[in-house]
């Protein structure tokens, strides 16, 4: 067997589908069907495991530290809000040009995660959040400033499905863009592109020897990663009509990478289990205590980081793909 068909046996085994994907699709249609009373709940879900899912691209396979991936969601979020404001209402056209606006946004800060350490590229994509929280705060003319973008009013999904109160158009309209997003994030790890990325995580400097583009690579999944979570801050300002400057809050930088600290980083997935076990955890937790819900998810990511990962977490990864 010569090397070129190795590695394209390699990748194949790779990317085979796994039952567990099945079953997990299959819940997710389930999911869809019955969401019921906890419509809403799940699209929040929904949404926050795409954003997860973006961020685990350029964290977990290209070894890129972001405290600012809040700043491409908040980008999609006020794209989307502005354009179905006063140009026009159709929730697929705005999800299009808000993921355009935010790769173009990708792309162009890229370029200033290329050099530096890790701490260097922490402080920079840090600072683009801040410059566009500032931004949008500044142009309340635009953006509604602290009072947010009021009056968006979305059209029917496909021209015949309206966003009703229980969010069950909303969630459905969610879960579609998400699933087709994994799809495509799916095909781009298990690609030569993405071993090539994972190879450049482990060692830049040995990916650099064997001649691979380190540079061209981190744009080009530095600006997928954004269109994702562009794509996802556009989801939650369409399917909540409304958009503020929350959605380029540090907090959501913050929440994200928790999220992945829960699920796990390198394997996609991560990101939407993740996302379920934050969001279910907030919602129990800020119910039982509104006032001391954050004391108490922080004493859990304490015991989980301290005592419970390798415990708890790491018997339940058999399934997960071998890098």
């Amino acid at each position: 067997m010569s090397l070129r068909e190795g590695v394209r046996d390699s990748l194949a085994a790779a990317s085979a589908w796994r039952w567990w994907e099945f079953a997990l699709g299959l819940v997710a249609l389930g999911s869809g069907v019955f969401a019921g009373e906890h419509a809403l709940l799940l699209n929040e879900i929904a949404i926050l495991g795409l954003f997860a899912m973006s961020l685990d691209l350029v964290l977990g396979y290209a070894g890129i530290v972001s405290l600012g991936h809040a700043a491409f969601f908040g980008f999609g979020a006020y794209a989307a809000a502005l354009f179905a404001k006063h140009v026009m209402p159709d929730p697929l056209v705005g999800l299009a040009v808000a993921i355009v606006a935010s790769a173009l946004l990708g792309a162009v800060s890229s370029l200033l995660i290329l050099r530096g350490s890790d701490l260097t590229r922490l402080m920079v994509t840090l600072g683009v959040a801040s410059v566009l929280y500032e931004l949008a705060n500044k142009l309340d003319g635009l953006t509604g400033g602290t009072d947010g973008l009021q009056g968006v009013v979305m059209g029917p999904l496909l021209g015949r499905f309206e966003f009703d109160l229980y969010g069950r158009t909303a969630y459905a309209y969610s879960l579609a863009v998400l699933v087709i997003a994994l799809l495509l994030a799916r095909r781009v790890v298990h690609s030569p592109f993405g071993v090539s990325l994972k190879a450049l995580r482990d060692n830049r400097l040995r990916a650099t020897s064997i001649g691979l583009s380190v540079n061209a690579r981190l744009v080009a999944v530095y600006t997928f990663a954004a269109a994702l979570a562009g794509a996802a801050g556009a989801l939650l300002a369409q399917t909540s009509g409304f958009a503020s400057l929350d959605v380029l809050d540090f907090h959501r930088s913050a929440d994200v990478l928790l999220v992945l600290v829960i699920g796990g980083t390198g394997y996609l997935y991560g990101g939407i289990f993740g996302a379920i076990a934050f969001k279910l955890l907030h919602d129990l937790v800020s119910a039982w205590t509104p006032q001391y819900w954050l004391f108490w998810l922080g004493l859990f990511l304490v015991v989980l980081m301290l005592v419970g990962r390798d415990r708890f977490i790491r018997p339940w990864t058999w399934w997960r793909p071998k890098a």
